[in-house]
């Protein structure tokens, strides 16, 4: 049976700016320090998800949409994807900044890394008191006077730091330089690639006293160096309603706040849809299945299923599709 709402087993990813959160305020069962990243729904490699609950338990991402094609992910997903997924769901927690980096586009990432580009999105779920985002620069920039900042070690001077609070949305284009900021918690929906360039460390080290690579050479060519100002993304918070944040040619973010119960057709959809819960708690129910599920948990729901409804008081979702 393949119309339930279907949860993965998360990957957790220890990273040097890593916290705690995502074990004490998402739940994460993990012995480990310094979580920085749960892999909600992956199938970059080496890091494919797993199938955590009813009939296809123990199935793999990959598996899945091998055996269940175009009814699991949409006929037009299938036929652009074959057996890939397209997007990787993530939850971040930032307990020091991370690096400056920036992302290749499609066309770069194919000729480099044989990959997909990548273009992603932030929502702000919980936020320390001044923490803050970089997203672009603060000021007419072109690559010379980049490389010259770069050179001088003054690139944090010429970024646009933008701070933030709970349900803040930032949309990060493949070449819009950045970097989330200490404090942080975030739920980020991207292309499937683990493609980084980092330009800027904050000069720090390892338990070993070694710097992390950089990539700054690959990166030039990469940076959007327009001052394009759309740092944050608006929309509209209503009860009962999907209200878009992010429609771009690689997914669509809809925020969803649900009071007592919703209903909803599915079947004029084609593609899976994905709910990331950012606040409370609410049953989803997906042609007569239902699955629990809380703030910090992921459910996909496949593209045949015909109707969802959801139940909940004030539960907060991202609802995700391609």
């Amino acid at each position: 049976m393949i119309n339930y709402p279907i949860k993965f087993e998360p990957i957790l990813k220890e990273k040097i700016w890593g916290g705690n959160k995502l074990k004490n305020v998402l739940h994460k069962n993990t012995t480990l320090n310094n979580v920085g990243e749960s892999w909600e729904i992956s199938d970059v490699d080496n890091s494919v998800s797993v199938v955590a609950n009813g009939a296809l338990k123990g199935l793999n991402l990959k598996e899945l949409i091998h055996q269940y094609t175009s009814d699991f992910i949409g006929k037009q997903n299938y036929k652009t994807f074959g057996d890939n997924f397209p997007i990787l769901i993530k939850f971040i927690d930032a307990k020091e900044d991370l690096s400056i980096q920036v992302h290749p586009d499609d066309t770069v990432a194919k000729k480099r890394h044989n990959s997909f580009g990548k273009t992603e999105m932030w929502y702000v779920m919980q936020a320390d008191k001044d923490a803050n985002v970089i997203v672009g620069f603060n000021q007419k920039m072109s690559q010379e006077k980049y490389k010259y900042h770069l050179k001088q070690n003054e690139l944090k001077d010429i970024l646009h730091y933008q701070e933030v609070n709970e349900g803040d949305s930032f949309f990060i284009n493949a070449g819009k330089i950045h970097a989330i900021g200490s404090g942080v918690l975030l739920a980020e929906i991207q292309q499937t690639s683990d493609i980084t360039y980092r330009v800027y460390d904050w000069d720090r080290k390892d338990t070993h006293g070694n710097g992390r690579e950089l990539h700054t050479d690959l990166a030039l060519d990469v940076i959007d160096y327009n001052n394009n100002k759309d740092y944050k993304t608006l929309y509209e918070r209503r009860y009962n309603q999907s209200s878009t944040i992010v429609d771009c040619n690689y997914f669509t973010t809809n925020f969803l706040k649900v009071k007592n119960s919703l209903v909803r057709a599915s079947n004029t959809i084609d593609s899976f849809i994905v709910y990331m819960c950012t606040k409370g708690a609410a049953e989803i129910t997906v042609d007569s299945n239902t699955e629990m599920i809380q703030e910090g948990q992921t459910v996909l729901i496949p593209a045949t299923a015909n109707q969802i409804e959801i139940k909940g008081a004030n539960a907060e979702f991202l609802e995700v599709l391609v």
